[in-house]
């Protein structure tokens, strides 16, 4: 049985890491509200650009050619984990390898390599192994544009060049607080979704210079503010994940506290006990001697 000096150390040792997390989840809560502005505010434009091409992509279509909405036989992927430089954060990260996992396994034998983005999942593929192409970490917390910037263009070149056929990217899409969805999604070839097309009336206009020429623009702007609305949809889904995982913690910690006190209360009480039997004892046969 501990001892009442062992049970105390305990109790202290349960309010420190209450304070750390309490102050962790705050931290979290004010991040994630900055992250929060960041993506209401990039999620319009990003979507109508995405629909513009759209549009563009359904008038004209026999004088359109270009070579990042042009499939091809798919003999080597691109996966592009997207997780955290840092832990404490629940699910966020290891959703992210499983999700991973099930596409390495699927891909296996027509052949894959990972460009990783973030410390997690770097170091978790980097310590076993795996094909990792390019990795990039520790960079979520002076989050910018440039980020972006570096990574989509590093996809559309090795892309361009042929080295790899399809590229996919693996993220949590951010939903609320206490919400995040794992989204896998095919980043090129570029996709054009038929549903959000519909919005617009697909009309014959008149292009200055010409529709090819304006989404071989179009496009490669659209790929960098694609990832620019993933990296911002990660970093706001794991300040979420992270404030839900503190606050848990929290609150269990809290509960440890609680049964421990009452451990402590109730081992005093019987050590009390314990010393004021030995005294009763002991003046009992001090009467009788």
């Amino acid at each position: 049985m501990a001892t009442l000096r062992e049970i105390r150390q305990r109790i202290a040792s349960v309010k420190s890491t209450q304070q750390i997390t309490k102050a962790m989840k705050m931290v979290a809560a004010a991040k994630l509200r900055r992250a929060q502005e960041n993506i209401v505010a990039i999620r319009p434009y990003a979507y109508d650009l995405r629909d513009l091409i759209g549009h563009l992509s359904q008038i004209n279509t026999a004088e359109i050619s270009n070579k990042l909405l042009e499939k091809r036989p798919v003999e080597k992927v691109l996966i592009v984990p997207v997780a955290a430089d840092r832990g404490l954060c629940g699910g966020f990260n290891s959703f992210v390898v499983r999700s991973a996992l099930e596409r390495i396994e699927k891909y296996k034998d027509t052949g894959y390599e990972l460009y990783t983005v973030g410390r997690k999942v770097s170091e978790f593929f980097g310590k076993r192994d795996y094909p990792i192409y390019n990795s990039k970490r520790n960079f979520f917390n002076h989050l910018s544009f440039e980020d972006a910037l570096e990574i989509s263009r590093d996809l559309i070149s090795v892309y361009l060049s042929g080295k790899f056929d399809r590229i996919e990217i693996i993220y949590n899409e951010f939903k609320s607080a206490i919400q995040q969805d794992l989204v896998n999604e095919q980043f090129l070839p570029f996709v054009v979704e038929d549903s959000n097309t519909a919005e617009y009336n697909v009309v014959d206009y008149i292009y200055e210079p010409d529709v090819e020429s304006i989404l071989e623009t179009i496009i490669p702007k659209n790929l960098n503010i694609q990832i620019w609305r993933i990296l911002l949809e990660s970093n706001a889904a794991e300040q979420g994940a992270r404030m839900t995982a503190m606050d848990s913690a929290t609150e269990n910690a809290e509960e440890i506290k609680s049964k421990l006190t009452l451990h402590y209360n109730r081992a005093r009480q019987a050590a009390i006990t314990t010393e004021l039997s030995e005294i009763v004892g002991g003046a009992e046969a001090l009467k009788e001697s």
